[in-house]
């Protein structure tokens, strides 16, 4: 059997590996390619603001397994090249070689498509050749970290920047103004509706008054219009950023945090469908056509919650699809079990710690998705109160009036908060309802939790409100 996969990280690399596995278990002979645009593969992205900060010494620290690894387990694996034309009726990739050198075709019997998510970078961030303009870049995988990390130390043409602007105000915008407080650079933090969106407005205030604590110029409710810009001897680079609303703030980097979209052009091309935002829509087992899978950042996902497609790109599905479709190339049936959206992060500069965590629906998808929502916010402490330990904690559990069924939680706070989202993600995933959650035997001492654990009094207090 011919395996070819299209992309070497976290959903490529787990199918690529899984499939050899499967195979020995099975005394199967295959061959596996994987085709990579990049120089890198099965790095941590998610770890790249903390190389920006200082907290990881060298980008190679994020690297979970080298290429050399990946070659000595038996894969052909294939650096530099890029996937530039799929032809699913003769099974066959094009692939062009590192600096664009001869092409090559090759043959598969199964296709995996993990091509992952390429980062929005708007108009107004490009000079008139489509580059984005120097100083201007975002942060996706290994790459851009090694240009952040340059950038900031003053190497090359910038001599220590000093003003940065954050364009976006999700997970990375907040782990990219962390970063950049941290390297003493005064940080202004654009969005166009409120910082972390994915939360409820409430709890988003928390998170506003942190950042602001921490040293963030937060200008919230604005996009960026146009950049500004100064000569230099390689060039034009920027120098500031005009918004919507007519402000001039000076910047001598920006930092594009807008989101990412699915990297679907190859398979669009094909005439594979796409769903709604653009990704490819695989089934539970990961088949998206005869002979062709897809897992990772470019695909959309089940929601657990609602059944719809949503576009969820985080690393820990894309492992777990990418493990069901490397399990199912070899002929077993093995299902992915949906979404629920559980992410994690932390803002920690200017002597504040905050900690922000969410799973399942927020109330206005809830709303959408045809739910009566109920929901309350909690405050607490995440210790008990006469421990040192103790700090405050913000909860909000929302269920279905009619049901009780818990629908979502969010939870930000001080050191210690944030994990407790994965109990309620278990609670979540099992279909259980408020009750369920209050009455859980969850574990309790005093510098760890209260008595009754903050997630429960926030769960207990909706019931009793239902």
């Amino acid at each position: 059997m011919r395996i070819v996969v299209v992309g070497a990280d976290a959903a490529g690399m787990s199918a690529a590996h899984t499939a050899l596995r499967a195979a020995a278990s099975a005394g199967r002979e295959i061959d596996v390619t994987v085709v990579e645009a990049t120089g890198h593969t099965s790095y941590s992205a998610c770890g790249i603001p903390y190389w920006i900060a200082g907290d990881v010494p060298r980008g190679e620290d994020l690297v979970a397994r080298s290429a050399q690894e990946h070659r000595a387990a038996g894969i052909d694996l294939r650096l530099g090249s890029r996937a530039v034309a799929l032809d699913s009726e003769r099974r066959r990739v094009r692939v062009e070689g590192p600096g664009g050198g001869p092409a090559d075709e090759l043959e598969y019997d199964e296709l995996v498509l993990a091509t992952g998510a390429a980062p929005i970078v708007p108009d107004w961030a490009r000079a008139a050749d489509g580059v984005p303009v120097a100083g201007v870049h975002p942060v996706k995988n290994l790459d851009d970290g090694a240009l952040w990390t340059e950038l900031l130390s003053g190497a090359g043409e910038l001599d220590g920047p000093s003003r940065a602007v954050v364009v976006g105000g999700g997970y990375i915008g907040l782990e990219m103004a962390e970063a950049l407080i941290r390297r003493g650079l005064s940080t202004t933090l654009i969005t166009r509706s409120r910082v972390m969106s994915s939360l409820d407005a409430d709890l988003g205030t928390e998170i506003e008054d942190a950042l602001v604590a921490g040293g963030v110029d937060l200008r919230t409710g604005r996009t960026v219009d146009r950049l500004e810009t100064t000569e230099g001897p390689a060039g034009a680079r920027v120098s500031g950023v005009v918004t919507d609303t007519g402000e001039r703030l000076a910047a001598d980097v920006v930092v594009l945090a807008i989101g990412v979209e699915p990297a679907t052009a190859l398979g669009a091309a094909a005439g594979l469908p796409l769903g709604e935002d653009g990704g490819y829509l695989p089934d539970p087992g990961g088949r998206v056509a005869p002979g062709i899978w897809a897992a990772g950042d470019c695909c959309e996902l089940t929601h657990r919650l609602t059944g719809r497609r949503v576009f969820l790109p985080l690393g820990t599905h894309a492992n777990k699809l990418g493990r069901v479709v490397g399990d199912n190339l070899l002929g077993r049936d093995r299902r992915f079990g949906g979404a629920l959206g559980t992410a994690i992060t932390r803002f920690v500069a200017g002597g504040v710690h905050l900690e922000i965590a969410r799973t399942g629906l927020s109330s206005a998808a809830a709303t959408e998705a045809g739910y009566d929502v109920a929901a309350l916010v909690t405050s607490g402490t995440t210790a008990s109160g006469y421990m040192p330990e103790a700090e405050p904690i913000h909860t909000k559990v929302l269920a279905d009036r009619a049901t009780r069924r818990l629908l979502g939680v969010q939870i930000v706070g001080g050191p210690g908060s944030a994990k407790r989202v994965d109990a309620a993600a278990a609670a979540l995933w099992g279909g259980l309802d408020v009750d369920d959650l209050a009455g859980m035997d969850l574990a309790y001492a005093p510098p760890f939790a209260t008595v009754w654990d903050a997630l429960q009094i926030a769960a207990r207090r909706l019931a009793d409100r239902l």
